[in-house]
């Protein structure tokens, strides 16, 4: 078994079990408590006994002493485990904290949590730094251990390197190795990739896949290679061929693929009566996404969709702690776990209106408890503001390429064939082709072409969030796109739009230019803010903070650019390289 980031020194077991001997009180006692009970399948009935993170008894019996202990009479609500995220991306504009509070209002007590932007950002020292300093989160963080960029890097070796992915696979916080974007390479014969999933699995942990359309005979190869499960199945006869092959099936529903409705009617069409091989997951949607809920409002759907009531709650909680094998802590309520608990009003609105984390309340009546999540000073960690001492020019802004991106949805994007005349300051908005720059958050080179489907009249959008925390500029007037980009630079990071010669809309990101320091909330009404805007100014879509994030992601096809310059997914090539400055 892997080291567990939750071991009690053996003066805390001992104390735990002075409790139930009446020699110390409970620092919480949960009174008629109505509870779901994993393994009898069923609501029951008894008392919780809590002492500060840890539940130390279930059952009939009441303490013997009950001084300074908080007795809570739980008749009239149901009691559930805390949900968990299997899935979950910290970094879409929110950042670790900020997430694992606003998740924790709706009953979401653990995440898992991708690591790019760590490895990506971070020295290896400083970001176990942080995951240490997020251990004083009321919330439970575990992580992955990523083995590729998802685009094309300089240096990839170097950041991914044998040493640093052995170091994140053996931290006692990371619980998987993937999700695994660059599968295909390990199809290719990439033997590194092979041996840290064989290191993965050494230490037992689980490989997330990544295998959006894989036919039957990849999914069997990849489970050959070591796959445990994916996230990517987008219909009924998808869900199929995984489980066929033996692999954990994680519902998804998220702002880019929003399936768990389609999917659960097709698990019904199916005629699969046993969900214990299911899970959900919201593939870390961008936070406007989240204004109705997270894992709550999955667990609300599939019981909308006829799935039995327990079944539901138990693929938000013990189905996942059971995979990771972290049910000694997680997704049940009995002795022994960590004190995660939701408090409902009714078995079908899993939303809850008091949250018990790590024994701790994160909300209360309905309201949250804002002292309990104390800030993180993320400059100590490595992430301060950006502090970017260079400029661009109309000079940087030449556009000569003769193919250009086109967008076919929110994500997905094709080379086209440049026809307009783009050697001129300002281009029409008559048409919906846009200068379009990807530059070197240092300023060392850029790539330059044209983005068809973006938007019809918009000025000047500047972006400090992207895959790899280089600098996206788009627009219909270079003189805007360098307003935009000064803005930028003098907020520190953040996505800012100019009209005009003037600022017509910014969101700052002062933590490396990749995240805000400000809650979910404040985010949603920001998103919202700019997803208007933009569809005035003509795009059509509905995610562009994950618009923003793919541009440079080689996972997907067909034509990216990255730091490498235009590339070409399908056949692993470098159209065009970058510039150097």
């Amino acid at each position: 078994m892997p080291e567990q980031r939750y071991r009690w020194k053996n003066k805390q077991l001992r104390e735990h079990v002075s409790i139930l001997d009446g020699q110390k009180a409970p620092t919480i006692l949960l009174k008629n408590a109505h509870y779901l009970n994993q393994t009898f399948q069923k609501w029951m009935t008894a008392n919780i006994w809590i002492y500060e993170d840890r539940i130390i008894y279930v059952g009939d019996r009441l303490p013997e002493k009950l001084n300074q202990c908080e007795i809570i009479d739980c008749t009239g609500l149901l009691v559930v485990p805390g949900y968990i995220e299997p899935h979950a991306h910290p970094f879409q504009l929110y950042n670790p904290h900020s997430l694992a509070r606003y998740a924790s209002q709706f009953g979401t007590t653990t995440l898992i949590n991708d690591n790019m932007v760590l490895a990506l950002q971070l020295e290896k020292k400083k970001a176990f730094s942080l995951l240490e300093q997020l251990k004083t989160c009321p919330a439970t963080m575990y992580w992955w251990c990523r083995f590729d960029a998802q685009t094309e890097i300089e240096n990839e070796e170097v950041t991914f390197s044998h040493g640093n992915v052995k170091a994140w696979l053996e931290h006692d916080a990371v619980l998987q190795g993937g999700e695994l974007t660059g599968w295909p390479r390990l199809l290719d014969g990439d033997d590194l990739m092979l041996l840290w999933i064989q290191e993965t699995k050494r230490i037992r942990k689980k490989i997330e896949g990544h295998f959006p359309g894989a036919s039957e005979k990849t999914l069997a190869k990849m489970m050959l290679l070591g796959a445990d499960c994916d996230h990517e199945a987008m219909n009924g006869k998808e869900i199929y061929d995984r489980l066929m092959q033996g692999y954990m099936v994680s519902l998804r529903h998220s702002s880019i693929r929003p399936d768990l409705p389609i999917l659960l009617d097709e698990i019904k069409k199916l005629g699969i009566e046993r969900y214990d091989s299911f899970m959900f997951n919201t593939d870390g949607s961008s936070a406007l996404f989240y204004e109705k809920g997270m894992n709550d409002w999955m667990i609300r759907m599939a019981i909308e969709k006829g799935v039995p009531v327990i079944d539901a709650y138990n693929m938000a909680t013990i189905n996942i702690a059971k995979y990771y094998h972290i049910e000694h802590l997680h997704g049940q309520i009995a002795t022994g776990r960590i004190a995660n608990l939701n408090f409902l009003t009714e078995e079908t609105n899993p939303t809850p209106v008091s949250v018990l984390s790590k024994g701790k309340w994160v909300k209360r009546d309905g309201q949250i408890v804002e002292e309990v999540f104390e800030p993180i000073q993320w400059d100590e960690y490595g992430f301060a503001p950006l502090n970017i001492d260079w400029n661009i020019s109309l000079d940087d802004l030449q556009f000569s390429m003769p193919f250009g991106m086109k967008m076919e949805n929110s994500v997905i994007t094709k080379p086209y064939s440049i026809s307009i005349e783009a050697s001129i300051n300002e281009l029409s908005s008559l048409h919906d082709e846009s200068f379009f720059m990807l530059i070197n958050r240092d300023g060392k080179w850029r790539i330059n072409t044209l983005l068809k489907g973006f938007a019809k009249e918009l000025g000047g959008l500047c972006s400090s969030f992207s895959n790899t925390g280089d600098i996206i500029l788009i627009g219909k007037k270079k003189d805007d796109m360098i307003t935009a980009f000064n803005r930028m630079k003098e907020m520190g990071g953040g996505i800012v739009i100019c009209e005009n010669g003037k600022i017509a809309l910014e969101i700052p990101l002062i933590i490396s230019g990749v995240m805000s320091n400000q809650n979910v909330e404040v985010l949603i009404e920001q998103e919202k803010e700019l997803l208007q805007y933009l569809k005035a100014k003509g795009y059509r879509f509905e995610d562009p903070i994950y618009s923003l994030l793919f541009f440079s992601s080689t996972h997907l096809p067909y034509i990216r650019i990255t730091q490498q310059g235009m590339y070409d997914v399908m056949n692993k090539m470098v159209l065009f390289p970058s510039i150097m400055r």
